[in-house]
């Protein structure tokens, strides 16, 4: 069912079926390799693991944070370099070195009290899928994997490790009307 109804977000018109979804959500589960990173992954020739991280999307997740929606990681490399970032966020629940995301999405539904539908899941690849399927807004970045963005509620128009998550958090503090007081300011 098509609803015309549109709401404007920073990055474009948002249709109210995502506008809907993104009113409940209380808690945004994030991917990171390809998601919070370009999903391009730095080898030193000493074996040191690097990644970047935009700067917009650190923001944009502490103010998702500072505005009662929790914030959690699962992601199926393991790296110190995500473990500094994610703590340094505030993130306090990183799961990695995970193969089926469906186990740890089950037990932050049960710590967070939370309903599936009051989740919002963004990732971009295959392993993601299982629980985009279930959460009431799945999100890939737009440069995920064709196949995913089928499967997902909404696209991000800004590829991953380019600011996605900045734009999600974006929509999910426009909708619930925390915009202004997440960045302290009146909009």
């Amino acid at each position: 069912m098509s609803d015309s109804t549109t709401h404007q977000g920073f990055y474009g018109p948002i249709s109210d079926e995502i506008w809907q979804r993104a009113k409940k959500i209380k808690l945004l589960i994030c991917d990171v390799d390809g998601v919070f990173s370009d999903g391009r992954i730095y080898l030193s020739n000493a074996g040191e693991e690097l990644k970047a991280f935009h700067t917009r999307d650190g923001y944009g997740i502490r103010s998702a944070l500072t505005s009662g929606i929790h914030v959690a990681v699962i992601t199926g490399r393991k790296s110190k370099i995500v473990e500094t970032r994610m703590t340094a966020l505030g993130i306090t629940h990183i799961y990695q070195g995970i193969d089926n995301k469906f186990e740890p999405f089950e037990q932050l539904l049960s710590h967070y009290n939370v309903t599936a539908d009051e989740v919002a899941y963004i990732g971009d690849d295959m392993v993601d899928l299982p629980v985009m399927k279930v959460v009431g807004l799945a999100v890939c970045v737009a440069d995920g994997h064709p196949f995913v963005k089928q499967h997902c509620h909404m696209t991000t128009s800004i590829n991953g490790g380019y600011g996605a998550l900045r734009e999600l958090t974006d929509l999910l503090l426009l909708s619930q009307d925390k915009i202004a007081s997440a960045h302290g300011m009146s909009i």
